[in-house]
Formats: C-alpha cells, structure tokens, sequence
C-alpha cells in the first residue's frame, strides 16, 4: 500500500509531493484519550476532502487549505488518516485541559504547552475541526490568566499580610530596644526572629528598610545588655575586693576574748557586708563561707566560756526564783510604803545574790520589773491623791461651777418675768451644761478626802 505523505507546507493549488512520512505516535506517558467517532469535530468527511489528484484539503474559516496526500488510496481512507492526526491533537488538548484542572501542571509549563499546541495546530496535517481545538487554546488561555491573577492576588494579598506582620516585628522591638529586662527581653527578640524568619519576603526595598529597622532594635539592645553585664561584672569586682577585706577582719577577731566588745564589731561588720553588694554567685558563696567561718570560730568560743561560766550560776538562779516570788507576793499594792520598803530589801538581796546564767536573765529581771511597776504606779496615784495644789485646783473648780450655776439661775428666772423665751432657754441649756461638769468635778474633788 501506498504511504501517506503530509504537505510541509504545500504550496496553495499546487499538488503536493509525495513523501513517504510516519504518522506521529504520542507519547505513552501523556497519551490522550481519542476523540469519539461520534463527535462532529472530528468527521473528516465533514471538514475535508480529496482531490482527483489525491491531495487532501481541510476546510477552515480562511478557506481550503491542503494537509498532504494518501497516493492510492480511496478518498475514505485518506480523510480518515488526516483525521486521526486531528485526534492526536484533540487528546492533546484534552490531556492539557485534564491537567490544568487537576493541578497536575503549572502554569509557565502550561503556557509553553499552549503555544506549542497552537503552532502545531495551525499548520497540523490533519482534517478536523481545527477552529475548535483553537478555541479551547483560547479558553485555556483565559483560565490560565484567571488563575494567575488569582495567585497574584493570593500573593499581593500574602505581601500585605506580611508587610503587616513584620510591622508589627519591628514595631515591637524597637519597643524593647530600651528595656531592661535582660532575659525576657533577650528571649523575646529571639521569637520575634524566629517570627522574621518565618514570614514571606516583601519587595527587596521595603523588606530591607524593615529588617534595617528590626537589626537596629536588636543591636541597640544587645549593646546595652553587654555594657550593663559589663558593669555588673566590674561592681561585682569591686564587691568581692571589699568583702576580701571584710573576711580578712573576722578572722583577725576570731581568736578575740573580748566578748561584748567583739560581739559588736561583728554587727558592724555584718552591716558592712551587706552594703557591700553581691560578687558573682559562685565567688559570693565562697566568700560568705569564709566570712561565717570566721565568725563561727569566735562564737562558739564566746558560747563555750559562757556555757562554762552559767553553770556554776544555777543556785543564784534558784536564790532569784525565792526573792522574785517574795516581791510578786506584794501584789496588789494596798499600802505603798510598806511595799516600797519591802521591795527595798529584796532589791539589795537580789544584788548580792549576783549573776544568774544568761539564758535566764532576761525572764527572771522581767518578773521582778513587773513588781517594781506596780509599787511605782500605786506611789504616783497616792501622790496625786494627796497632792495639796491639785486639791486646791479640784475646790475652786467646784466653787466656780456653783457660782456660774447660781448666776445663770438668776438670769433665767428674769428672762422669763420679762418673757424673753429665747434668753431663757440659753440660760437653761447653760445651766444644763454646768451642772454636768459640776458632778465631774464634785467626784474628783471626793478623790482627795
């Protein structure tokens, strides 16, 4: 049988030369589906023809246009080879379709899809409906720049979202570039640069004017952290140099049998140390061990002589005990001078006795204090009972209110002979008034009898 040959391209109304050409086979990873016998566009009786001299015409909407020939062939058979290479294009387009709706492609290889399929179906050695399969190019075309606007929107949209975001970004940090929340701050940042990181880049000149602002707020930080740190590193210095000294006194007082004497100059060096300030935590530590070593040597040697010393004192103890239970005897006071005499005697008795340990000093003074409280209080109140001036006060103060209480009585009793009302009742409110304080001061006078 004759092979085919396809015009590339053949001259308008010129028989074209037979040559012997394959028919193209489609790839088998992209192999379209064939176009339906039944469908319209594809009948190539319905869009071609054959000449007498064999060449094959398709029919377009410039007009005939010659796609080759099938020499020896009957005129079915050589439109239904041309047809067939109009399916191969349509299952390409169908694939191309197929694709772009599934996701299966993007849209540059699309695009070069696109103008691939259109070049070759322009010129395509093939009867068919090729209008259509350019008119699906063209919707292809559209959707494609749909999707594209789309994305672009997405994008412009995603650009916005992160301009904002890293506003926000720098915003932030240049709000912390001043404080002085080391750690928190410091670990903020760091979030607020992983956050950076993570979002999408903006147009080179805006993302660089933001992230400039962002590395500023950052570095200022920084350099501000470093010089605090720095400087607490030099007062910590300068706190451990005082405290040396501080440590290098104790123990120039801990072999000291000056008790009372040294005891006090340990206060005074432990207010110095805390003034000191703080060395570095694992200096301070060392340095308060030494410091409390030092202290701890005279201390409990001071203790150890005491200790020594109370236990011969517990039959003064014991002596004290009996004098203070004399003294609470007293109590309550009904005759201040023979408990002040009393309280005399067990007063020198007490100091003969002498001292009694120190644990139990403060407990046994303090009972016998109350009792020298008591004896105390019960004087004053005999003495401001006798006290002649503050009796003489208490009389003229009675004699006065009865005078003024005589005086308003008489007023009271001439207002209402004249009938001035208003006269009478302030005389009466006076009256009222005077013969309270009269009553207060009649008891106090009665104190003193």
């Amino acid at each position: 049988m004759p092979t085919p040959a396809e015009l590339i391209p053949p001259k308008p109304h010129a028989a074209p030369t037979p040559a012997a050409v394959a028919p193209a086979t489609p790839s088998a990873e992209a192999a379209p589906e064939p176009v339906p016998a039944s469908d319209p566009a594809a009948d190539p009786a319905k869009w071609g023809r054959v000449a007498e001299d064999g060449t094959v015409f398709v029919r377009t909407a410039d007009g005939e246009r010659a796609v080759g020939s099938y020499p020896g062939a009957e005129p079915p058979e050589a439109l239904a080879y041309f047809g067939r290479k109009f399916e191969e294009l349509a299952g390409q387009v169908a694939l191309l379709e197929q694709r772009i709706k599934s996701g299966g492609v993007s849209a540059k290889d699309a695009d070069a899809t696109v103008t691939h399929l259109r070049e070759a179906i322009t010129d395509a050695h093939a009867v068919g409906d090729l209008a259509s399969l350019l008119g699906r190019l063209d919707a292809i075309t559209v959707q494609l720049e749909e999707r594209r606007q789309r994305s672009e929107a997405a994008r412009a949209k995603a650009r916005q979202q992160a301009a904002v975001a890293k506003e926000q970004i720098v915003t932030e940090a240049e709000g912390l570039a001043e404080s002085t929340e080391w750690k928190r701050t410091g670990d903020r940042l760091r979030e607020l640069l992983d956050q950076w990181k993570a979002a999408p880049r903006l147009e080179r000149k805006v993302d660089d004017a933001l992230w400039k602002r962002f590395s500023h707020a950052r570095t200022t930080f920084d350099k501000r952290r470093r010089v605090h740190f720095a400087e607490l590193d030099e007062q910590r210095g300068e706190a451990a140099a005082r405290k040396e000294k501080l440590i290098k006194k104790a123990e120039e007082l801990s072999t000291s049998k000056e008790w009372a004497d040294t005891a006090k100059a340990y206060r005074d060096l432990m207010t110095e140390w805390k003034a000191a300030g703080r060395a570095r935590r694992d200096v301070e530590d060392a340095l308060w061990a030494r410091f409390r070593t030092a202290q701890d040597v005279f201390f409990t040697a001071r203790s150890e002589v005491f200790a020594a010393r109370d236990a011969g004192l517990s039959e003064n103890l014991e002596k004290k005990k009996v004098l203070v239970a004399e003294a609470e005897a007293l109590l309550p006071v009904t005759d201040q001078k023979s408990a002040r005499a009393a309280l005399r005697s067990i007063h020198d008795r007490w100091e003969a006795v002498g001292h009694v340990p120190r644990a139990d000093r403060d407990a046994i003074e303090g009972r016998l204090k109350k009792v020298d409280d008591a004896v105390r209080g019960a004087e004053e109140a005999e003495w401001a009972r006798s006290n002649p001036e503050a009796r003489a006060r208490a009389e003229a103060t009675v004699a006065q209110l009865r005078t003024s209480i005589a005086n308003l009585e008489a007023e009271l009793t001439k207002a209402r002979a004249a009938g001035q009302d208003k006269k009478a009742a302030d005389a009466e409110s006076a009256i009222e008034a005077r013969r309270g304080w009269l009553v207060e001061a009649e008891k106090t006078l009665t104190e003193f009898s």
